[in-house]
């Protein structure tokens, strides 16, 4: 069975705005997905902070196209009223982070790849860098 990674936003723009020196690790990550190894998950939020972000490096064409171009890498998980619930509840200091963990849980994902490790220390699943995640799999 194809492991399941849930990814936070800044591993996404990390690979769309070439972000150095975190491109490497997020482009192998896609690209072990384009081949069929692993199978990425987001939450709707990505899209719209990719949006936002991207599009003061990007025109919006460019923009819209990276996330034309990107959505065929990856599922989009439903962000529920329980999540968002969880999320408002829980002890995560961001909310935007909370929605993401929340999302993975309650999807059976059972690891979330981020660089914002600091915010995930009282998750209970894996939560680990790009770079981590690919040195477990040598």
């Amino acid at each position: 069975m194809m492991e399941k990674l849930f990814l936070d936003t800044d591993i996404i723009i990390d690979l769309l705005a070439y972000r150095e020196p975190f491109y490497e690790a997020s482009a192998s990550l896609f690209s072990m997905a384009d081949k069929g190894k692993i199978h990425l998950f987001v939450s709707p939020l990505s899209f719209s902070n990719i949006n936002y972000i991207l599009s003061r490096q990007f025109s919006a064409n460019q923009v819209r196209k990276k996330l034309l171009q990107f959505k065929t890498l990856v599922s989009v998980m439903d962000v529920s009223d329980k999540i968002i619930e969880l999320a408002l509840t829980s002890d995560f200091k961001d909310f935007e982070d909370g929605i993401q963990y929340f999302t993975a849980i309650e999807n059976n994902i059972k690891i979330l790849l981020t660089r914002n490790l600091k915010d995930y220390k009282t998750a209970q699943i894996p939560v680990m860098t790009a770079e981590q995640y690919l040195k477990m799999k040598k």
